[in-house]
């Protein structure tokens, strides 16, 4: 059957499928290549403060960079561990989102079709005695497009009320920016003791894992609420 003699809402499927295909596959190569930075700047990053630490022979307080895959990187220091991971799928906003207010949106087809970025914050030994139940926090999410325009959400990061997406494109310098405030924001977010009644009422089993192989549940806020906004103790 040739292109003629398809119904129109034939060609609009294949024509809808070429358009979408196409662009995805772009956003999610422009996105790989921002990931790919990233991990270049985690691994600069980790060597450059090390070299500043006064207590550089002490491997807890220094900064370790792994790089966990093609789409999975980490920064280990002190207490904390941030973990950036890529999604592989291109995302749509919901429309309730302010981005659909940006003058760039409004005016540039598809320009809303984003890879993400996630940056998560865990807790060192939830990973090194393999505490499958601890909990880690979303601190940073950063979206890229089609024309590698840029916006961040999350603890502390600069949005700018989305003002500059579709006028500025991802560098060095701003992946540099992201990184350094959430590895600040870990900093400032110290793991606190659940409240008591939360933790009042233990089980044989979470006994027994703790004993075993101290699996007790933990998190930086376990048992308090975390919200979309800055915890009020970390405000001050």
């Amino acid at each position: 059957m040739t292109n003629s003699e398809m119904r129109p809402t034939r060609q609009q499927i294949i024509q809808g499928l070429n358009i979408k295909s196409q662009l995805k596959n772009k956003v999610f190569q422009q996105t790989l290549e921002v990931f790919n930075l990233t991990k270049e700047v985690l691994h600069e990053m980790s060597n450059d403060v090390n070299e500043l630490l006064e207590d550089g022979e002490n491997r807890r307080v220094r900064f370790e960079y792994r790089d966990r895959g093609k789409f999975e990187a980490e920064l280990k220091f002190a207490d904390d561990i941030l973990l950036f991971s890529m999604h592989t799928d291109v995302f749509q906003f919901d429309r309730d989102h302010p981005v659909w207010k940006n003058d760039y949106v409004k005016k540039e087809t598809f320009s809303t079709y984003c890879g993400m970025i996630s940056v998560y914050n865990f807790l060192t030994d939830s990973f090194k005695y393999n505490r499958k139940e601890d909990l880690g926090y979303l601190v940073a999410r950063l979206f890229v497009n089609k024309d590698k325009s840029y916006f961040t959400e999350g603890k502390r990061q600069q949005t700018r009320d989305l003002a500059d997406f579709g006028k500025r494109v991802i560098d060095k310098a701003a992946i540099v920016n992201i990184v350094e405030t959430a590895v600040l924001y870990c900093l400032s977010f110290d793991l606190l003791a659940p409240p008591y009644e939360t933790v009042a009422v233990a089980t044989v089993e979470q006994m027994n894992a703790k004993i075993d192989s101290a699996k007790m549940q933990t998190g930086k806020r376990l048992g308090f609420a975390f919200c979309a906004d800055d915890v009020k103790a970390d405000q001050n």
